[in-house]
């Protein structure tokens, strides 16, 4: 499977009508410019989800049909961009996901994304472009995503490393998500966690953002005691941080990842659940 796309492919391959091309961005920055032929679902950065039965059937729910109207077929690569590879805390890789939980068989990111584009002065396309609708039929790919029950197990579980991504702050206790001090009802970690901030599996070439080398990024799990033979359940506050580290993990041979994708939003709400703070 081809995780990541060059600009020299996006470009071969959206005139030939071979991928579609899928924008994570908001909407009010789709319309003043974007790759051309590209659709657009910000939904994919801004929806808030939980790992219920009934959130799980809701994700299936609200981006089976956005898949179909950006586009989106069974049987045809989908790669997703944003400005960059971080911008908006990963939501190009928190497309990804979301297309693989969906079963999609061939999703990928541009990862250099607008920014690469705009830099190399191409050619952008305005206005809220409507996509010819794609035929897309799920076919859920339910090992990819695990539910806070799934998690509650793992707490006690030595063979799974959990893994918080979050910025320090909210792994010290001091925030309970990006969107505001006291967003989420509690502050704090669940509770056995090591702790890998997202951005320390990133580094910066000049303007562009890459992940670290394999070595470096099996460096610095195993300074948590993590490795690629490990299962590793990684989570953040609402799954686009955990979607881009789980990106960078692949790239470094991690095999056995999954995403606690309704993250620290769902588990902070339930008081049944334990906190370490």
């Amino acid at each position: 499977m081809k995780l990541f796309y060059t600009i020299e492919e996006i470009e071969k391959l959206t005139n030939e009508r071979k991928i579609t091309l899928v924008d994570v961005r908001d909407k009010d920055s789709f319309v003043e410019g974007h790759i051309p032929g590209a659709g657009n679902i910000p939904e994919i950065f801004t929806y808030l989800s939980m790992s219920t039965e009934e959130g799980l059937q809701m994700i299936v729910d609200t981006f089976v049909p956005k898949f179909i109207s950006a586009g989106i077929s069974n049987d045809k690569p989908v790669v997703f961009y944003s400005d960059c590879l971080s911008g908006a805390y990963g939501a190009v890789s928190r497309g990804y996901i979301i297309s693989l939980y969906l079963g999609h068989k061939n999703p990928g990111i541009y990862s250099n994304g607008l920014n690469e584009w705009l830099q190399l002065e191409k050619k952008l396309e305005f206005g809220d472009v409507v996509s010819e609708e794609g035929k897309f039929i799920p076919d859920i790919f339910h090992s990819v995503i695990v539910t806070k029950h799934d998690v509650l197990k793992a707490i006690d579980n030595p063979k799974i490393k959990l893994l918080d991504d979050r910025d320090q702050s909210e792994w010290d206790g001091e925030s309970s998500s990006p969107y505001g001090i006291d967003f989420a009802p509690r502050k704090g970690r669940i509770r056995g966690s090591k702790w890998i901030a997202w951005h320390n599996f990133m580094r910066r070439d000049g303007d562009t953002v890459l992940f670290k080398s394999p070595t470096e990024i099996i460096k610095l799990c195993s300074e948590q005691d993590i490795s690629p033979e490990d299962e590793v359940i990684i989570y953040c506050f609402k799954g686009a941080r955990a979607s881009n580290t789980y990106m960078a993990l692949k790239t470094a041979g991690f095999e056995n990842i999954k995403i606690y994708f309704a993250s620290w939003n769902e588990w902070s709400r339930d008081l049944s659940l334990p906190v370490e703070e």
